[in-house]
Parts: C-alpha cells; structure tokens; sequence
C-alpha cells in the first residue's frame, strides 16, 4: 500500500510502499477513503524536519541536555548512533480520515466489516491506503456522509473541545481569534450552537469567508473597536483562540476584546505569556485545550480500549468525534466551502509544499484522496513485500544462519539489527512488524529480502530457519512456541514470558523440538567487561556476596510495561536482565528471594525494589531496582565480593579488579558495550556448530522462574523457593 511518510533527518516528505497493516485485538483495519492535511501540526513536524541539525538542537534544547547526559553515562560514539538512529525513523504523517471497515481484529465489538468510519488518532488515522484504528477511534458515518466531509471530524473534535472548554450558553458572544481552517470550524459550532460569533484573523479573504459562515468578521487591527460595537459594550463572553503562531498578540486581544470574568480557551499553538495586568483585572479564565478531548494521549483509553463512564465523562475525544459527525450528517456543519485542494496519494508530498509556503497559493482544507476499488472484506492473507535484495542461502546444510525477524521498534532498529546486521555468517531474510511502517524502514536500511505485517509470514517461510522475537513482552512465549513448533531456532528478546503459564508451554515446546535452539537477549552476560569480570572470578573458592543496582528510572503508569498482561511489570519484563548477570557469575540460577519495595504513593508501580537472591553454593545477590533517581546519572553498576577479590563494574565503561593488593582498571571511553553482538555471534555459532545453547537452559528457564518468585516475595512479604524448571 502507499503511506506518506516524514524523514526527520533529511526532512524528506515521501510516499512509500508499506505493508499493509494486520488489525490487532480491539482495532479495525479501514481502507481509506480520504484523509485531512493539518496546515497546523503536520506544518510543525514538517518545519522541524527540514531544519539541518542545529537548527533541531535549537528548537528543542530539552532533547540537546538529554544527548548530552546520555553522552556522560554510555559515549559518544554510543549517543551519536541512538541519536541519529531516531531522527532516521520514519514518521507517519496524518491523524484524521475517513473510510470503510475492510477487516476487524479479535474482540472488536460495535464495528463490522462493510462499516463506514470517521477515523481519529495520531499513528492511527494517517495518511495510507490502509489504517488500523482502535475502537474508542471510529465513529459510524450517516448514509448520505460523504467520506470527504467525514475526513473533518478529528480537527472538529479539536475546535469541538475547544467549544466545550469555553462553556459558552445560548445568546452569548463568543469571538474566534485566528481564521483558519480550525477557527473557521469553531465559528460553524458555535454559530450552530445558538452564539452569536466574532471573528479576527489578518487574511481578508478568511475574514469574508468567516462572514459568509454567519460571523462578524473583521481584520485584526480593526478587533478591539468592532467588539465593543459586536458586544454592546460589554466584551464577548467567550474567546476561542485557534491561530498557529509563536506571537503573544492573540492572547493580549483576547484579554483586551473580553468581558470581566470571561473564559479564554487557547486551541491552536500561539505564544503564552499572559499579560498579568488585563487579566488580573478582569479574573478572566484561561485555559490550554488539550487536543480533541479526554482519552487523548491516554493508552488505556486509545489503545486498549477502555472508554470513561459516560455518566463522570461526558464528551470523550471519541464521543466528540462522534458528535461532528452527527452534525456534518443533520447538516449543521457544512465543511464542503473549506475544501480548497484535493490531491491522490501518489501526490501527498505537493500537498506539504502548500501547507509550508513552498507554493505561493492560499489554502484552507487540503484532502488526500485514495483510489476506492474494491472494498469488500480481505479474506486473503497479507502480502509480503519484497524488496529485492539478493543474498546466499542454504537453510538445508545450516551452513549460514537465515534470519526472520518479528518486531522492528526502536529497540530492534537502533539496538539489534546493527548488532546483528554486522555478523558474516547471517543472512537477513524477512522483517515483519503489526503496522507494516517500522518494518518496511528495517528492511531497507538493513537489507532485508522481503519485509510484511503478518508473523506467519516468517514462520511459515521455509528458507529460514532462525526467529528473532522482538515484539512486546506479552507476544514472547506464543511466537517462540509457534516458531519451535515450525522447525525454527529461536531468539527471544527478553523477558521469555510473562507469567508461568506460557512458560511451560515454552519448556514443552522446546522438549518436544530438542534439535531447536532456545535463547533469550540476556546480552549483559556477553559484553567484553562482564567476561573480564567473569575470567577474574574463574578461581574462586568462596560464595559471592554481589550488589546490582540499576538507576532505571521513572517512566509513566500509564506505560504498557507495567500492564501485567502486556509487560508483565518492570521486575519480570526489565529485572531479569539483572537476575541473569547474578546467574551468570555464581554460574546457577538462584534458589530463593525475598523481596522490599518503597510505598509507590500513587507515582510508582512497584520500580523501587531490593530484591535479594540466595544461591546454591551460598552466594548472595542483590538487585537494587530503582525508579526514583535521575537519569543524568549512571544506570548500572555491580560490585561483587568472594575470596579475596573485589570487582567493580561501572555502566559496562569501566572495570575495577582488586587481588592481593593490585587493582587493574579497564575502560572504554568512547563507546558502551552491553554485548549485543556478541550475544548473536554465540548464538549463531551454536546453530552453526550444532553446539550447546549459549545460555544453559537451566539459568535461562531458572532466571525467568525467579523473577516470576521475587514478584511474588513482594506480594506476600517473605521468602519464596524458586522452581528452576526445566535443566540441561
């Protein structure tokens, strides 16, 4: 399918060929029909792009001090990859469109195949051929709504919400500041809802269009006089200010044009230093309106799902979508006299050099437009795209290592794949990811053979013959099950699962297919300072005494690594790196933990842990997993004690050995090294070599049971015995 994309790098507006998307539970894969340019954000994302490197790093200075600190803490060469890894990313452009209901996902329940949709969202509603669209996203269209009009309804529910900030009654005066296509749908609701509205923008075409849509318009120099005469003396009662500029100026006219103890609703993005003097006088109310309504930017309510009790929330961003299509059905909204250009697809990119001034033409609502055909339910799988790239394989012999990757997110793209991509002895076959985007973007910067949106693709395919598992956490243990199952070797980025259920079923798994290999990204083990480390400790007579502790820090509640369903939380789906490397140096897996936790006082989610961990030849380990600290400083450092000897490794840049009075220091200044490739290079040469898996079945299965045990230590508050499962 074609799907508009956004190089931040190179600042580049392309339309690509992307598989087409698999619908996920809860979400409806939607043909487009149409889709709306934003001459507001998209502009921004646009504007920021095309800017050269300084430019970027004087508009966001906050991104420029965390580059920094991240430099401090792991190099620079280490920085300048992850950098310029996420200014290569593409980014889908779009968040409003509309369309018909091609295939639903599992659980979807309002929404049928056939359905004609008003789609929302960003990352959702996008400019492409085809869009998956969560059910809190989708409105039902009326019959006689065209899909043109219905591609409005997101930047409706925008000015909507904004409406709805300002509180405004029946009869009352409310002035529109910023005539746009945003200002201009404010003026039709209000004027639809029974105000009386006033208009101000500096374009004389946009102030008679606005006229014409039943306001008193006039030009910006003449706003404060004609308010006066609009307002009987009295200043309106609302303001809505939806201009795009870093002035403070709208805000300044909206406190002068204001009644006393007015509401001022900012909707579009302008400057905010607020004149103290005219507001303090007036006790007016100001307020930033946050996009199209509650649920925005909550996962819980946008992804999975979970819609707010109609009866504590009444217009969500999704009910709001809903209400500007009833409108634009009983006709109360007609937003035909906004469309101004209309361009397909395959012509996205001309539509970006209006909205940005590169074409010296007025516009107002610029409409994507995508080739009907054939809309009936796809009962055919999804399509592979393949992108030519010619590479040696021989499966059958396993002389090379023939690699399908699921999951090409960040972490595969600036972590994995570079490691990866770097080992002679693998080939890179095929690439899939949900949304088709992250995929078609892996599979041409690393040289994929073929990329697609459905995980059958890659194990089904028989010229290969490892899986790297690089989905999120909850996905692991089916896909690795699935993958054995298929004849497959397999590489499971950690955590291997996220409860004990699915893990016998991984362990069954890999039993009843011995001649597969099982390995999980419990990377630290391999990286050049832990095999110091671990050579140091070689002759070691005395049980360890080690500390691990992990400067984490904080990420939302909201996050889906702390569902347990999805992530599993921050202890199983994060802390059994750490585990792992207690394993690794004792050389087994733990046999007990007791586990302590800080209140999470509503801010936590159970990330400030000590969890200590006793092992079978009497070694203690600690864990210390801490959310609470400040990511400017360090994240990792393990001290371990046995016999004499003491080992200190710092954030894998720095090692510490002290023996019999010596001590020996290793550094590595320009790069951190957390032993990704060499992970892979051990891996590859077990399939290859048909030797032992490079982590022992009963530290990987042991390590993931402990985690699962220090969970539970928490919960109850003592100390739990860890079944190691499976051995050998």
């Amino acid at each position: 399918m074609k799907q508009l994309l956004q190089n931040l790098r190179t600042g580049e507006t392309t339309v690509g060929d992307v598989p087409i998307p698999v619908p996920k539970p809860g979400t409806a894969l939607v043909k487009n029909v149409a889709s709306l340019v934003s001459a507001g954000t998209e502009r921004m994302v646009v504007e920021f792009a095309e800017k050269n490197l300084v430019g970027k790093a004087r508009s966001r200075p906050d991104l420029v001090r965390q580059a920094v600190d991240k430099a401090r803490r792991e190099g620079v060469l280490t920085t300048a990859e992850a950098a310029l890894n996420r200014l290569d990313q593409p980014l889908p452009l779009g968040y409003s469109s509309a369309g018909v209901i091609v295939a639903v996902g599992e659980g979807l329940q309002g929404f049928k195949v056939g359905d004609r949709v008003a789609c929302a969202g960003g990352g959702y509603a996008v400019h492409a051929e085809y869009v998956v669209v969560p059910k809190n996203l989708l409105a039902h269209l009326p019959p006689h709504l065209d899909f043109e009009s219905a591609a409005f309804a997101t930047l409706g529910a925008v000015a909507l919400h904004g409406f709805r900030l300002a509180q405004p009654q029946v009869g009352e005066s409310v002035a529109v500041i910023g005539l746009g296509l945003l200002g201009l749908l404010t003026v039709c609701i209000a004027h639809s809802a029974g105000c009386h509205v006033f208009g101000v923008d500096l374009d004389p075409s946009r102030v008679e269009l606005a006229c014409r849509m039943g306001a008193e318009a006039v030009l910006r120099d003449q706003a404060e006089d004609a308010s006066l005469a609009f307002s009987r003396g009295r200043g309106v009662d609302a303001v809505l200010i939806c201009a795009g500029t870093p002035s403070d100026d709208p805000v300044v006219l909206a406190g002068a044009i204001a009644r006393d103890r007015a509401n001022i609703v900012a909707v579009g993005a302008v400057g905010l230093n607020i004149p103290r003097r005219e507001y303090f006088q007036k006790e007016l109310n100001f307020v930033n309106s946050r996009s199209y309504g509650p649920g925005r930017y909550d996962p819980n309510y946008e992804e999975f799902g979970h819609d707010y009790p109609i009866g504590y929330v009444r217009w969500t961003e999704g009910r709001n979508v809903e209400s500007v299509v009833d409108l634009m059905g009983s006709g109360r909204l007609d937003v035909s006299s906004l469309i101004t250009h209309r361009f397909p697809i395959e012509r996205a990119p001309e539509a970006y050099e209006l909205i940005t001034g590169k074409k010296d033409e007025p516009f107002l609502g610029v409409l994507l437009t995508y080739p009907e055909g054939d809309l009936q339910e796809r009962t055919d799988k999804f399509e592979r795209l393949d992108l030519g790239v010619s590479q040696r394989i021989n499966v059958q012999t396993s002389e090379r290592v023939s690699l399908g990757v699921l999951g090409a997110g960040n972490f595969a793209t600036a972590v994995m794949l570079p490691a990866v991509s770097k080992i002679p002895s693998i080939d890179l076959l095929g690439v899939v990811s949900g949304s088709g985007l992250s995929a078609q973007h892996a599979g041409k910067k690393f040289g994929f053979q073929y990329v697609a949106s459905d995980a059958s693709q890659i194990i089904d395919d028989p010229k290969i013959n490892t899986v790297a598992i690089l989905t999120r956490h909850n996905l692991h243990s089916d896909q690795a099950i699935a993958a054995l199952r298929a004849g497959k070797h397999v590489f499971v980025e950690k955590p291997l699962a996220v409860n004990r259920e699915p893990l016998i079923l991984v362990e069954e798994a890999l039993t009843a297919n011995s001649s597969q290999l099982l390995t999980v990204g419990f990377n630290r083990r391999f990286a050049p300072l832990a095999q110091k480390m671990h050579a140091f400790f070689s002759k070691r007579v005395e049980p360890f005494v080690i500390h691990y502790r992990v400067n984490a820090g904080f990420i939302p509640l909201t996050h889906w690594l702390h569902d347990p369903a999805e992530g599993g939380g921050r202890i199983i789906g994060e802390g059994c790196h750490f585990v792992d490397f207690l394993t690794f140096l004792v050389g087994e897996a733990p046999d007990s933990v007791t586990a302590h936790a800080l209140p999470d006082a509503r801010v936590y989610h159970e990330d400030n842990v000590v969890l200590t961990f006793t092992f079978p030849d009497g070694s203690l380990g600690t864990v210390t997993y801490l959310a609470n600290g400040d990511k400017a400083f360090p994240k990792e450092r393990i001290e371990a004690f046995a016999g004499g000897m003491v080992a200190v490794l710092d954030d894998f840049r720095m090692l510490e050995m002290v023996h019999n009075g010596r001590r020996k220091l290793v550094r590595s200044r320009l790069r951190q090294d957390k032993g990704h490739r060499a992970a892979w290079e051990a891996f590859a040469s077990s399939i290859l070599g048909g030797g032992p898996p490079p982590i022992p079945y009963d530290q990987l299965f042991g390590v993931t049971n402990a985690t699962f045990a220090a969970v539970e230590a928490l919960s109850k508050g003592e100390q739990i015995s860890i079944d190691e499962g499976l051995s050998g």
